[in-house]
């Protein structure tokens, strides 16, 4: 193959992955809707209502029906719903908790007007996003950074160290260091997350970890491709697919199922349960993280036992004189 023809190659493979990132991040965006939404509804027209919207909209949303607004509050704290219809004393009202996602929020709040017919229904934030980024805005743009952070570690970690202990060395080193740093930024500095410190730092130091592991990981194992391969896994699919901006429901299925398995969604759902739910839903996502780190460094392994060992050098034996 000529230079040229290489070229022509490399130029067309670009613009491959050029139309594939465009889909990627373009196609969940303009397709948000519920999806088996998880919500409730209470009162004494709680049965009416979650008729209504069945009728409506039969696939958008998973109703819970509760007794009252105390219970509907209580379900919001355990994440167990993104929000509540409570029915009663004139126009519904609307619990919402927009730390689990603003854009659903907004949903709610449009969807019990259309219900009750009025401009305007009472609307009750019951777990607010943090009040410096209201609409979660940074939260979203925080989760993008630390994939590529994270990709670009194991891709200089792959490339330039050429020992596999010293590549532990170096992910170790990214991850706690990283993660101390990236929470100094959203946590201190912007205050895009509230919570404590050092427990959003360990968050983002397993995240970071989980993704540049991976990718060190499966160079190890197939060699260069898995630089490609791990790279296109968390970049193309994980973080349009994280939901970090949104909420798993709202995107196409089984994408929004999928993107939460992998270590983006994770990531930001981890950060939400505990930055605002005292850990509510917070043990999947953890879980998550930690399966792939643990698969990362056990693929890392697999490549230390694959490489071959240079023969010992044997001392030439002595010459009698």
């Amino acid at each position: 193959m000529t230079i040229t023809r290489r070229a022509v190659g490399l130029g067309l493979a670009a613009t491959l992955l050029q139309a594939l990132m465009l889909i990627a991040f373009a196609w969940p965006a303009v397709n948000l809707a519920p999806r088996d939404l998880p919500i409730a509804v209470a009162g004494p027209q709680a049965a009416q209502v979650g008729q209504q919207l069945q009728q409506r909209s039969p696939d958008a949303f998973a109703i819970t029906t509760l007794a009252d607004a105390d219970a509907a509050r209580t379900a919001l704290a355990d994440r167990e719903v993104y929000g509540a219809i409570v029915t009663g004393g004139g126009a519904p009202q609307v619990l919402v908790a927009s730390a689990a996602s603003p854009a659903v929020a907004q949903q709610l709040t449009a969807l019990a007007q259309q219900l009750g017919g009025v401009a305007t229904v009472p609307v009750q934030d019951v777990i607010a996003a943090d009040p410096d980024d209201p609409r979660g805005a940074g939260f979203g743009a925080m989760v993008l950074p630390l994939v590529m952070s994270g990709i670009a570690a194991g891709i200089l970690l792959t490339l330039v160290i050429p020992t596999l202990g010293a590549r532990l060395a170096g992910l170790v080193t990214f991850g706690v260091v990283g993660g101390l740093l990236s929470t100094l930024v959203f946590h201190t500095w912007l205050s895009i997350v509230p919570g404590s410190y050092f427990t959003l730092a360990a968050i983002a130091a397993l995240a970071s970890f989980a993704v540049a592991a991976t990718i060190v990981g499966l160079a190890a194992t197939i060699g260069r491709a898995g630089i490609g391969l791990g790279a296109l896994l968390m970049l193309l699919i994980g973080n349009p697919f994280s939901a970090a901006t949104s909420a798993p429901e709202l995107l196409p299925q089984p994408w929004g199922t999928l993107g939460q398995l992998l270590p983006p969604g994770a990531a930001a759902t981890l950060l939400r349960s505990i930055a605002y739910f005292d850990g509510a839903g917070a043990a999947l996502p953890l879980t998550i993280l930690l399966t792939w780190s643990v698969a990362g460094l056990a693929l890392l392994g697999l490549g230390a036992l694959r490489t071959p060992r240079p023969d010992p050098i044997e001392a030439p034996e002595p010459v009698p004189a």
